[in-house]
């Protein structure tokens, strides 16, 4: 678009120009370098500015003086002109002029189209790691879109086949009980597992995609037993449901952790167009495959059963990679033991990214499976070490928000007996007495390890001796907490952890309350 700044004044000042031409350039018989700019110096100044269709890409004029301002957008460049009488914009970066014509500069074409693509789907201030994000995004949800096809022909078969007697209602019937009973289950899982999608939003993300993935195979199924339509499709819509929820659930933190300039909304805005793009080419590879086949029938039967496994497994190994590129910088109490494991251990607080690496993405029932776990909630009467337990509580004074004590679980089918650490948080305590906690937790742990208490821990709580070296470790585990706690706090402050809030689950924010009597 050629843009004109016309000014006509009346009564004129000669001023000199503030910038310089090439000497090269002239204006008939005198240099433009001599050329005076003509200011008004009343209010009866004339503007106009143009909008002829389009920037003028041809050739400068013979006599332009270069203005210091220059625009630089969709990888093109151009600059201001002055020609006398008006303001030009032209082309300066060798893309425009009458050469243009002759010469096809196919590098340029494909450097503009390419910028053009990523302003297209890409937000303009994300973390680094959010190409990799979206380029396991386009594996997942092409194949996943494209299974979700082969589902719906499968699920439209099993209805024209079992079905084929009966009126259209009934179909109509069918589909829309699988509909509701889905919605319903889908209202009792979000409301069971709502802080979870924080506490293990990456565990919980995966498990339900792979719940996801075989709510498909639940589908492909109905045509081989069509009169069992209802049941079948019922059972991959509550999953598909549960699946939906959870995706919406956790988007927006994840979103959240790209977004570095607070564009949340743009990153979402970016998220839906991938989405639907990715999957209208899912689509599309469907499409294509039934078209291959469509003169044998038999073989396009077969074709979602064949396909099936080989699309599910890349599918979820484009979510299970993408997940890996989402480093989040809220805390958890998962991911505050790994920064606290490693503080102890080599000194320093890990990113988020080294964290993300770190994480384990846990499905639900596998969570706590490592050796002396540590617990956050209330004492399970149950589970506890007699004698510990009580001289814990007993040792609990009133400046004391959060106490530790020795607990025992068991797991697995033989239902082996283990042994954990219990951290105990008392009613109004801030995240600074979360952390100290944990970190005296973490650190009674790592001594254990490298202790001969802990052979005798496991044989027995009942022994003076042992009670005598649990509290002398119990005190050490304090004074190490008070000397490292502000610098951590500090580092993870720098390294942008959020500090001031940590997300826990429902019987992690369990609390007890202090009674003097």
């Amino acid at each position: 678009m050629q843009s004109t700044l016309y000014y006509t004044p009346s009564i004129s000042h000669h001023f000199p120009l503030p910038w310089k031409c090439p000497k090269n350039l002239t204006s008939g018989s005198h240099k433009f370098s001599s050329k005076i700019l003509t200011l008004a110096n009343t209010i009866r100044t004339q503007i106009t500015y143009e909008l002829d269709g389009g920037l003028n890409e041809g050739p400068a004029p013979s006599n332009p003086a270069q203005l210091p301002i220059e625009i630089r957008r969709y990888g093109k460049v151009t600059r201001y002109f002055w020609d006398g009488n008006r303001v030009l914009l032209h082309s300066v970066d060798g893309g425009g002029g009458a050469a243009a014509s002759f010469f096809f500069n196919f590098d340029k074409v494909v450097e503009v189209s390419s910028l053009a693509v990523r302003n297209f789907f890409i937000p303009k201030q994300v973390s680094e790691n959010y190409m990799g994000y979206v380029k396991w995004k386009f594996l997942h949800r092409v194949f996943s879109s494209a299974l979700q096809v082969l589902a719906t022909q499968a699920m439209f078969r099993a209805i024209g086949i079992g079905y084929s007697r009966s009126l259209p209602s009934a179909a109509a019937l069918n589909w829309v009980l699988k509909d509701g009973l889905g919605r319903l289950s889908r209202c009792i899982y979000t409301a069971s597992l709502a802080s979870t999608f924080d506490t293990n939003l990456k565990g919980v993300r995966f498990s339900t995609s792979l719940l996801f993935t075989l709510s498909i195979g639940v589908e492909l199924l109905t045509p081989i037993f069509p009169q069992h339509f209802l049941l079948l499709a019922s059972l991959a819509n509550i999953a598909k449901q549960m699946s939906l929820a959870c995706y919406i659930a956790t988007s927006s933190a994840i979103h959240r952790s790209f977004a570095i300039a607070d564009n949340l909304a743009e990153v979402s805005a970016k998220s839906q167009i991938q989405s639907v793009c990715f999957d209208n080419l899912g689509l599309m590879l469907a499409a294509a495959l039934n078209m291959l086949l469509k003169n044998n029938q038999r073989l396009q039967t077969g074709l979602p059963f064949i396909l099936y496994p080989f699309f599910s497994i890349i599918d979820l190994f484009g979510i299970y990679q993408g997940l890996k590129h989402v480093h989040l910088q809220t805390l958890t109490k998962d991911r505050l033991e790994i920064i606290l494991d490693t503080w102890i251990a080599m000194g320093y607080v890990p990113s988020p990214e080294e964290v993300s690496k770190e994480e384990n993405i846990n499905f639900l029932w596998r969570k706590g499976k490592e050796p002396w776990r540590i617990r956050m909630g209330g004492l399970n009467p149950k589970g506890q070490l007699p004698k510990l337990s009580m001289s814990a509580m007993q040792s609990v004074r009133n400046e004391d928000y959060y106490f530790i004590c020795m607990e025992i679980f068991y797991r697995g089918l033989p239902r082996t007996r283990e042994q954990g650490i219990l951290l105990c948080l008392r009613e109004g305590a801030r995240t600074a007495d979360v952390i100290m906690g944990l970190l005296q937790a973490c650190y009674v742990r790592k001594a254990l390890h490298s202790s001969r208490l802990e052979s005798m821990m496991k044989a027995s709580d009942s022994s003076d001796f042992i009670l005598k070296e649990w509290f002398k470790l119990i005190e050490d585990s304090r004074q190490y907490v008070q000397r490292e706690f502000l610098p951590l706090n500090e580092q993870m402050a720098a390294l942008g952890w959020a500090i001031k809030n940590i997300l826990l689950n429902a019987d992690e924010q369990a609390r007890y309350s202090y009674i003097d009597d």
